[in-house]
C-alpha cells in the first residue's frame, strides 16, 4: 500500500523488451536502500524490484500492466514519480493508494494560476470509475484532491511544491497519465451499479 506522497523522481536509464514484457532499468536517489522483491510505485504503478546493480535497479512490467498504464510510453531519460510502500505505524499523509492503475486519462488542460496549477483530465466514460469534488484521485502516483468533477473528467489544483517536486510539471495537453480512483468510491460505484 502507498499514500500517493512522492518521495523522489527516478530516471529511466535503459529499456529491455522481453517478449510482451518490458524490463525498465532506473536510477533513483534511494537505490542503495532498495532490496530485491520490494514493491515501489512508479507513476503510481506498483512494480517489483527484480535486480539491483550499483546505483540502478530493474523492474519488470508484464503485458497486462502495459495495457492499463502509460508505462509503454516511457523512454530513456523519462522522469518517473517514485514512492516506496507505506510503513505500518507511519502517518498517512495522502490517501489509501494500492498501486493498481485503473486506467489512463488524457491531459485536457493546464492553467497557471499565479504559481499554482489547475489541471483538467478526461478519461473514457465508465460506470465503474467516478470522482467527486473534494474526493481523492491519484494521477501518476500523486495523491490529489478533486477540484471539479464531471461524468468522465475531473480537474485538480496543484500547489507549487507538488508541481515542482513531481513529474506533473512536465505534462503537456494530450499526454497520457496513470489514474487510480479512490478505493472506497470504486466499491460504492460497484454496489450501486449492481
Amino acid at each position: 500500500m502507498f499514500t500517493g506522497i512522492i518521495e523522489a523522481m527516478g530516471r529511466v536509464e535503459q529499456i529491455e523488451k522481453k517478449g510482451t514484457n518490458i524490463n525498465f532499468v532506473l536510477s533513483s536517489p534511494f537505490t542503495s536502500e532498495l532490496k530485491i522483491d520490494q514493491s515501489v510505485a512508479h507513476n503510481g504503478c506498483c512494480l517489483t524490484i527484480v535486480d539491483i546493480a550499483g546505483d540502478r535497479y530493474t523492474v519488470n512490467a508484464i503485458d497486462e500492466t502495459l495495457e492499463k498504464t502509460n508505462l509503454g510510453s516511457w523512454q530513456v531519460g523519462s522522469l518517473i514519480n517514485l514512492e516506496r510502500c507505506m510503513q505500518m505505524g507511519g502517518r498517512l499523509d495522502g490517501h489509501i493508494v494500492q498501486g493498481h492503475i485503473d486506467r489512463t486519462g488524457v491531459v485536457a488542460g493546464i492553467e497557471n494560476k499565479d504559481g499554482s496549477y489547475f489541471v483538467s483530465i478526461s478519461y473514457d466514460e465508465s460506470r465503474e470509475y467516478t470522482t467527486v469534488a473534494q474526493g481523492s484521485i491519484t494521477v501518476n502516483g500523486v495523491s490529489l484532491t478533486v477540484a471539479q468533477s464531471g461524468s468522465h473528467s475531473f480537474s485538480v489544483a496543484l500547489i507549487p511544491y507538488t508541481w515542482e517536486h513531481t513529474n506533473l510539471h512536465l505534462l503537456k495537453i494530450g499526454d497520457s497519465v496513470n489514474l487510480e480512483f479512490d478505493i472506497i468510491g470504486k466499491y460504492v460505484a460497484k454496489l450501486i451499479n449492481k
